[in-house]
This record gives C-alpha cells, structure tokens and sequence, in this order.
C-alpha cells in the first residue's frame, strides 16, 4: 500500500483568537478510523467542540473544531497533521483490491532512567515534558530513596519514531535538564532491554481493592457516590434512545451526555469494540456542560439493530463506558495510602491518552508528593484495564486518616481527568 495523499488532513486556522482550529479528514474508510482520529486529537490535549462524520464504508469525511484543553497550552499543528495522515489508510488503487489495514510493526521502547533530588510535581513536570515531546508512557517505575532522591525509570516509545537518533535523544535529556534544573543528577536514555518483556506488566491486585476498582456500576456504590455527589444530578440526566423509523437502512442512535474530556472518543472506542459502524454523525456543540449527538449506525454486514435485546446491551454499554470512563479510588495498604486510576484497554490493545498526565497534575495542585507510582494491566469483568497506581506521602493538609481527605483527592483527580 502507499500512502495517504497529502491533503488527506487539513487544518484550517481561526480567523481570530479563541476560536476553534478546524480538521478535516477526508480519506478512504477503516474500521475503527474515527476512534483512532478522536485518540490522537485527545493525545494532543484538544477537545472537540462539535463535529461531522459521514462515510458510505468506502470513503469517509471528517469535520471536527477543536481547542486547547488549557489556555497554556502549545499545540504543534504540523505533527499533529502528521500523526493524523498515519491513521488515514492509502488511497492506492492496491486499497479497493484488498481492502485491508496495512501490517503495523510496534514502535521500539526505550528505557530513559534519571535520578534527581524529590520535590513536589516533580513527576508531573517530568510528564509533561514527556507529552510535549510526544513521547507515549508505556510503563513507570518510580521509587523514592532514603536519602530523599527519586529514581525514575520510564519506558516509552516514540510517535515521531526518531528516539534511535541521537539528536532526539539529546533533546530528550536536555529538556529535562532544564525543567528540573540542579535538582536532576542524572538522565539516561537507551533501548529497553529483554527484560522489558511488552509494552505493559500485569498489576496484582487485592480481590477487595479489584472489586471495589472495577465493579460494574459505580453510581450505586455509596461511597464511590460521596466522592460524586456535586456531578452524580447531571450525570444521572444522560439519555440514549435506538430509532429505527427514520431510516430504511439504519438505526438512529441519539444521545444526550454531560459533556467531559475525550466524550467522542469513548463513544467511538465503544462502538468500535461492539463492531458497530458508523455512516453518520453530528456531534452538537456543548450547551449547558450537555452534548447532544445524531449517530446512524449499522452491525456488521450493513444491518439495523433490530433486536430489542441487543439495543439494550448497546445503550446500557455506552451508558457505562461514558458515564464512567475512568475509575478513581483511593486504599489503604498496611499503613501506606495508595491512590489507583483504571480505565479500560481498546480491543485493539490501545489505552488512553494523558491519563498519568492529568493524574500527576491533580495531585501536584493539591500539593501532594508522590512516593512511587506504577503503570500496568489487570484482567477483570471479561476485560483488560490499564491500572495507574500511585502511593501517596501524608502532608500537614492532607492526613489520610480523614474519610473527607480522601474524598477531595478522589474528586480532584476525577474531574481532572474529566475536564470538569
């Protein structure tokens, strides 16, 4: 297969300030390419403030205005054109013959270790550096020593494959250097070893925290409902109707959600992982923290979704997958407090962007130090989740013998992630 043509992506600029950047796709179809859109626009911290999608399964058309998530943020809109040209299939004439996705070959990981002295967001500034230089976390290992010096090691891949020169590697360490300044002793950066053994190691946890983490209905848990209370009203006013009259050959789906960080996206990862195609859509903009959205949909092989039972499943799994996308709880281990994160792992084995990002950033607005955190999978509920474990160091603030301490971390770090 070739590649993509050029103007597969287009980004047209605003014309004044504040205004949404609009993206246009305009490429031959894939299964699973709106999902794979919508992860990268989250990836480079933009939301999506309304959008187009239409497709015939052979040729597909992709509107989306975006912003920043954060005033602060700096967008660089080339590599993102880029990054978005690689989901695009070709559109070689060898694309109509096979009609298959091209083979991907796993982008290498790199082992990068630094010691530095600890402070406060010190993992968070690391991680962030790390964003901008479009560098995906796949594994963390963070441990503080005795004496008070944190040892870092991340294993990461490259979205711009140019880890293996040395020219990306020295930009790597420098902008560390200069964003922890003296207080980083040392920075090294090399190919993971065998040992590495993929992308994600296997987290053990406790069968209380695991059925705690992810049981199936966190609204109707008590506790996990306090730590909600200020968004459990709008979150309850979400509604997701099947309609088959309007259309001969599809079936409408319309939604309306309270509005969060990455929303298209987890609508899309979903219906991605059910297999359900998408020939329309319209994402409305957001209207009182709500969104509304027109989705034409078809099961594979072209049919409507007819059957009550499997229009129930549908909703009751985007219901799910919308209303709660992440799950954010805090455990006691011994005498230790352990902050953990999960969300759930696409079919394709793809987790979600920014998540240690935005975690790293609460708990650096709380003002909360980081003794050792860990990134991994866990098996449960039929599926695969990436797990985020974070033990957290006791502050004068923050005793974490206090139920509401715990609640105000649990829900700082939700709407973080959340965009609330």
């Amino acid at each position: 297969m070739g590649v993509p043509s050029h103007d597969a992506v287009l980004i047209q600029k605003p014309k004044k300030p504040g205004e949404p950047y609009v993206i246009t796709v305009n490429c031959p179809d894939k299964t699973g390419l709106g999902c794979d859109i919508c992860r990268t626009i989250l990836d480079f911290g933009l939301c999506i403030t309304k959008g187009d999608i239409s497709t015939d399964g052979i040729w597909c058309y992709i509107v989306l205005w975006v912003l920043p998530h954060t005033s602060t943020l700096i967008v660089k809109w080339s590599n993102l054109k880029d990054r978005l040209m690689s989901a695009c299939p070709s559109s070689s004439v060898q694309f109509y013959l096979d009609h298959q996705p091209a083979h991907s070959t796993s982008s290498p990981v790199y082992l990068l270790k630094f010691l530095s002295l600890d402070r406060k967001g010190l993992l968070h500034d690391v991680t962030r550096v790390l964003c901008e230089l479009e560098l995906t976390i796949q594994r963390v290992k963070v441990m503080t020593t005795p004496d008070e010096r944190v040892l870092d090691l991340f294993f990461i891949t490259d979205n711009m494959d140019l880890l293996h020169t040395k020219k990306r590697q020295d930009q790597t360490c420098e902008q560390l250097y200069a964003v922890l300044g003296e207080s980083c002793i040392s920075c090294e950066l090399q190919l993971a070893g065998p040992e590495f053994g993929g992308h994600q190691a296997i987290l053990t946890l406790s069968p209380a925290v695991a059925e705690e983490l992810f049981r199936c209905e966190p609204l109707k848990d008590e506790t996990y409902s306090r730590a909600l209370t200020p968004d459990l009203t709008k979150l309850k006013k979400t509604t997701i109707s099947a309609d088959n009259t309007l259309s001969p050959a599809h079936t409408l789906l319309q939604i309306h959600s309270v509005d969060h960080k990455g929303l298209l996206y987890d609508i899309m990862r979903t219906l991605k992982d059910c297999s359900i195609q998408i020939a329309y859509g319209r994402f409305s903009p957001n209207v009182n923290g709500h969104r509304d959205l027109d989705l034409f949909i078809q099961q594979t092989g072209g049919k409507k979704i007819v059957d009550p039972e499997k229009q129930s499943a549908l909703i009751s799994r985007l219901k799910l997958e919308m209303l709660h996308p992440l799950r954010v709880i805090i455990s006691s281990r011994g005498p230790d407090t352990e902050l953990l994160v999960a969300n759930p792992v696409e079919l394709s084995g793809k987790g979600r962007p920014r998540v240690f990002y935005d975690v790293t950033l609460a708990l650096k607005m709380l003002g909360i130090c980081i003794f050792s955190a860990e990134i991994g999978r866990h098996f449960a509920s039929d599926r695969e989740w990436e797990v985020y474990k974070f033990l957290l160091e006791a502050s004068g603030e923050f005793q974490f013998t206090n139920a509401m301490a715990k609640n105000q971390i649990v829900d700082r770090v939700r709407r973080t992630l959340m965009g609330w």
